[in-house]
């Protein structure tokens, strides 16, 4: 009777052996236990892509385990894991892995905090703030071209008209003239000035000489330059900074080596 029991108590802890030992390996190939945490770490990768972690999924990414096993066995009995080549890519993998790990643990211990977030989005409001300008325009070669049609405009002139007939812009030429709302800033020094200098619904009395020829400049609206709400553009803020600490963590580290 106790040789019955100790029979049975034999199998039970085999069985809890072996159960233990499938929870943490995916399959046995050929002898040689897959871990788990291989499919783990795949799944991991295909989560990250976006795609949802379905039963059918993981039956896949198990065959994909089992596979990728039975494959490297092969190889290894071909000896094609001695060869350089081999041993270089490992290599090159292996930096590969441990630079991410180096840059996420950087990361993690140097996070982007909301204030400094906050201060970036103030400094570009302060520099992208102020007034925009929506102006036509009409681009000649010559001033006396430019003066004949400064004439033509007062006496009744369709600005349209003349800017598709006559400008030498062709970006805006073909729209009658007409440009973007923009910052003065967006403009040669002599065409912001005169823009600036205008008031809604006039049109430039002189011609406007600059690098491009001379322009005869009427503006159309003036508005407060719209910002983006702080939320929007935070998560953009944040990559960006973020960008920014890894640029100088990278050449901090490479100031330090000793490069021979």
């Amino acid at each position: 009777m106790k040789k019955h029991v100790l029979i049975a108590t034999a199998a039970a802890v085999l069985l809890t052996l072996a159960g233990s030992a499938m929870a943490q390996n995916v399959a046995i190939v050929n002898g040689k236990a897959v871990p788990t945490a291989r499919m783990e770490a795949l799944a991991q990768q295909v989560s990250k892509s976006g795609r949802p972690m379905t039963p059918d999924m993981q039956a896949q990414l198990k065959e994909e385990i089992v596979a990728r096993e039975i494959f490297s066995q092969a190889a290894q009995a071909l000896g094609l894991d001695a060869t350089d080549d081999f041993k270089t890519q490992m290599e090159l993998m292996r930096q590969s892995v441990m630079i991410r790990e180096l840059f996420a643990s950087f990361q993690a211990k140097n996070p982007v905090t909301d204030v400094e977030i906050k201060a970036e989005y103030d400094k570009f409001a302060a520099a992208n703030g102020g007034k925009e300008y929506k102006a036509r325009h009409i681009l000649v070669e010559k001033e006396d071209q430019a003066k004949a049609i400064i004439a033509q405009l007062k006496k009744g002139g369709k600005f349209d008209e003349i800017a598709k007939k006559s400008s030498k812009d062709p970006g805006s030429g073909a729209k009658g003239g007409e440009l973007d709302w923009a910052s003065p800033s967006s403009y040669v020094k002599e065409f912001s000035e005169a823009l600036i200098g205008l008031t809604k619904g006039k049109t430039t009395e002189v011609p406007v000489k600059s690098q491009f020829g001379y322009h005869i400049i009427r503006l159309d609206d003036v508005r407060e330059a719209p910002l983006p709400k702080f939320e929007e553009v935070k998560p953009q803020i944040a990559q960006q900074l973020m960008q920014q600490k890894m640029g100088k963590y990278q050449e901090e580290l490479r100031s330090k080596a000793k490069v021979e």
